[in-house]
């Protein structure tokens, strides 16, 4: 086979979770202009539909379900077998990022006082849901005899943020906002749930990997930025368009003894 051919993903059914955000639509997109058939997932309706309408030249599915809800991702299974007769990629993308910049008070970030209410309802997206997705159409996968599970983990799931990133002159250490604990638990624990997904169904044709990718420039303010670059040995953020090439690998035959691994792509932060 050509080199260039095993990037390509014709007719490849593939479930994005969290597909109407930020990245998730970048990684419909690739996979669509590889030739696949993107199935963006979300509990936001109202979005997907737009993102149907904006993007009416590729060949985009959209399924509006809570993927905390087990009863709803068994539906999603049936109809993609009643629709399609078959699965060939999942990518774990869904997840709340709380944004440190907003307005949240300092309690609803800091460790000594965040709240439960807060860890569990992050957990169960990031975490919990992707677990779900695993399970459920894991399985699914491993019955039809191949497929590639993709899990998007995040520089932060292989170092600890640099809470320095958020610190604000003039402010109380112990009053600053800082990036919440769950994002670091939820990054670690998808790299956790990949080997182990890696080394479950291997014998099975599924095959499971992590990107980590870096933070993505996206509206921060200028403070911030300047403090990020300062970390990052190519000077800047990602744009959200470049992780798309690198989903298509991770999901194509190009990367057919990928397995278990964890793809770095941070402009080179992990290494300091």
């Amino acid at each position: 086979m050509n080199t260039l051919d095993q990037f390509k993903l014709d007719g490849a059914i593939a479930i994005i979770t969290g597909g109407a955000g930020l990245l998730g639509i970048k990684h419909g997109l690739a996979i669509a202009e590889a030739g696949g058939i993107p199935l963006l997932v979300d509990i936001e309706k109202g979005r997907l539909d737009t993102i149907k309408t904006e993007y009416s030249e590729y060949p985009l599915e959209i399924y509006p379900c809570d993927i905390t809800n087990a009863s709803q991702l068994h539906k999603l299974r049936e109809y993609i077998q009643q629709r399609f007769g078959k699965l060939d990629i999942l990518v774990n993308n869904a997840a709340l990022n709380p944004k440190v910049e907003s307005a949240q008070a300092f309690e609803q970030s800091r460790l000594e006082t965040y709240p439960l209410q807060s860890y569990e309802k992050e957990l169960s997206v990031g975490l919990t849901g992707a677990f779900l997705c695993t399970q459920i159409f894991g399985t699914y996968l491993a019955s039809l005899g191949k497929g590639v599970i993709l899990n998007i983990a995040s520089d932060l799931g292989v170092i600890a943020p640099n809470q320095s990133l958020y610190k604000k002159e003039g402010v109380e250490d112990h009053l600053q906002s800082v990036k919440p604990v769950t994002y670091s638990i939820i990054k670690h624990g998808l790299i956790g749930l990949t080997r182990y997904t890696a080394t479950y169904w291997a014998d099975k044709g599924v095959r499971c990997n992590a990107l980590a990718p870096g933070g993505v420039e996206n509206g921060q303010n200028e403070q911030f930025l300047s403090k990020i670059r300062e970390l990052i040995p190519m000077g800047r953020m990602a744009q959200p368009d470049e992780y798309m090439a690198a989903v298509v690998f991770m999901v194509s035959d190009a990367s057919s003894y990928m397995n278990g691994a964890v793809l770095n792509m941070d402009g080179g932060r992990t290494c300091w």
